[in-house]
Formats: structure tokens, sequence, C-alpha cells
């Protein structure tokens, strides 16, 4: 049942990115972004607001700019405002769970938004982030099946880093076992952030004297830091992974300079975020929700899930984002003269 709403308009939060738009009946969903630096997080903020506004709920939010102290001050924030339901991308697995506590002591249900909160708590939904893995790794092996790989992972405070790279070790694991290939540098990338992707990349290409064949990068903004380093060397074009499907991606891709961007379609997953929202706000239990399953994190921590299914978008079907109007044909073949199809 919704709890009573104390909301004024001298409660709202500096840390506010969108005043709320207060429903006479429906819920207030909170929605907690861990920061707004990566492209997709504006795509899935439209479509979490696009079912907002279907269902008759207000939508209200903060961004924590990277910072695991200032989410948990912002959830309070978003609770104060009269969150009957709150969606959490969290920026720390571990650190958000005092937030959950706080939510669960008022009786407010938690979407764990596309990275796990290790909190039964706290329902999860993503995409299968270690097919996700797999997909990167298989993309990138039938590119360059033998030579020296570099694994560029993600934030070590994100459970998804090592999901991906658990997916990815499984496809190389038979190719390193037979001397194909050999990682020669591996790093996990602070907060995302493609400078420090660059900045391990550049580390990594001097470790090695530049003898590096592929790279196996965990999302498109790691991606994108790592061709920046290659392409400072003269390296453009040795296969990159991502995953995302950011357009600056998904145009690399018909130049040639990055292999695979593993798209994960952020409407359908915002969507689905604000829909569970709502329903967990008027009182459905997680595990009565459509498509929830029973799933054991590798903490061991058993809890509520829903995951929904990738795509691979590579040379041979960037047709697939253009005619799901993912992004235009003008911005994904900008500076392409002689690329795949739709660019060709």
């Amino acid at each position: 049942m919704m709890k009573r709403r104390t909301l004024l308009a001298a409660a709202l939060s500096a840390t506010c990115l969108t005043s709320p738009v207060l429903a006479q009946d429906g819920p207030v969903i909170g929605v907690s972004w861990s920061n707004f630096q990566e492209e997709r997080w504006k795509t899935d903020e439209a479509a979490i607001q696009s079912a907002l506004e279907e269902a008759g709920a207000s939508y209200i939010s903060a961004d924590a700019q990277s910072s695991s102290s200032k989410q948990l001050s912002d959830v309070e924030s978003l609770i104060s405002q009269g969150a009957d339901a709150l969606i959490i991308l969290a920026q720390d697995s571990q650190a958000i769970i005092p937030a959950v506590q706080q939510a669960a002591n008022e009786g407010i249900p938690v979407v764990g938004y596309d990275r796990l909160i290790e909190d039964p708590r706290a329902f999860y939904l993503t995409f299968d982030n270690i097919e996700v893995g797999r997909m990167q790794a298989r993309a990138v092996l039938e590119a360059q099946p033998e030579g020296n790989y570099v694994m560029i992972k993600g934030s070590p405070t994100d459970p998804n880093a090592d999901f991906l790279r658990g997916g990815q070790q499984e496809i190389l694991q038979d190719a390193i076992d037979a001397g194909d290939i050999t990682i020669v540098g591996e790093a996990y990338t602070d907060q995302w952030l493609p400078a420090n992707a660059q900045r391990n990349m550049e580390q990594i290409l001097t470790a090695n004297d530049n003898n590096v064949d592929a790279v196996v990068a965990s999302n498109d903004g790691t991606a994108g830091g790592a061709v920046a380093a290659l392409t400072a060397q003269g390296m453009d074009g040795i296969p990159v992974s991502g995953q995302d499907g950011d357009h600056a991606a998904l145009n690399r891709i018909a130049r040639g300079t990055q292999t695979v961007s593993v798209w994960k379609d952020a409407r359908d997953l915002g969507r689905r975020a604000g829909e569970i929202a709502v329903a967990m706000a008027e009182g459905t239990d997680m595990r009565e929700l459509e498509g929830a399953q029973e799933w054991t994190s590798p903490g061991g921590t058993t809890l509520w899930a829903e995951f929904l299914e990738p795509v691979p978008v590579t040379r041979d079907n960037l047709d697939t984002v253009v005619d799901a109007g993912w992004i235009s044909q003008d911005a994904l073949c900008q500076g392409v003269t002689d690329g795949p199809s739709p660019c060709n």
C-alpha cells in the first residue's frame, strides 16, 4: 500500500534532476542515478518517465555524480519527498545497502536497476550480463582468433564488471588453453570513465611495446578510451568490443574502429523498471511480478530478478539499430565513406 505523501515544494533537493509533477492518485517513483555521464542513462530516464506517465505515476530523481556517499543522501531525500517506490542505479553495490535498509524501514520497495544490489529486498532488473560478456569475447575472437589480448574491465565497485569478465573468460578459455591467445594486460576502470580506460590502455601498450592484437572492453565508454589510446599509436582498427549501443560506438563500428557493441535496448529496460516500480508501489509482491525468477548471485544472495535479452551489433547487422529507431542513418554513418549497410 502506498504510504501517505508529505511532498512539499520546500522539500525539493538541489540534487534532483527533474522536479516532481504530482499525479492525483498514482504513486510517486523516485529514481537514484549513480551518474549521468554515460550517454545511455538519458535514454533510460526517458523510457522510465514514459512508463510512469502512462501509469499515472509521478517521477522524481537525483544524480549522485559518481559518489557513493551522495547517493545515500539522495535516497534519503527521495524518501523524504514522498517516494512510494525507488529505482536505484547503484554506484557501489555494497555501499548502497543502508539505503535499502532505510527504504525497507519505511515500507518502500526497491528496484536494483541494471546493477546488482546484493540484498534480497531489492528486485534486480537487468540484461543477462554474463551473456553480454560472452557476446563481446565471441565477436572479438572471431575477428582475431590468435594473438595478444587486453581486457579492459568495468568499475571494481560494480558487480556487472565481474559478470562480464566471467562471460568473456568462458569464451576465451579454450583459445588460451590452446596457446592461440595470451592475455597480456588486464585492468579495472574506476567509475567506468573513458579517460581511466584510456590511461589503462596506454599503460598496457607501453608495457607490451604496442604488441597488442585485440581488446575486450566491457562497455562502449571504455571501448572509446581504448580506441583513443590505440589511435594515438596508429593502431586503430584492431578488434575492440563494447556494449550499450552508444551512438559514438555504433559510428565506430561503421568506421571500422570497433568490432561489436552489445546492444541492450535501454528503452525496454527503462520501461520495464517503471512498470515494476509502479506495481510494487501498489502492493504487488516481487515474486508475483511477470517475468520474475528466483536467482542466486555469485555472492550467494538469493533474490528475485528479471533478465532481458541483449543483441550483439557488428558491421553485419547495423541495419538493426537503424530500423529500430535507436539511431538515425545520418548519425550512424557520419564520416563513413566506404562502410557497411546502411552506410554504403
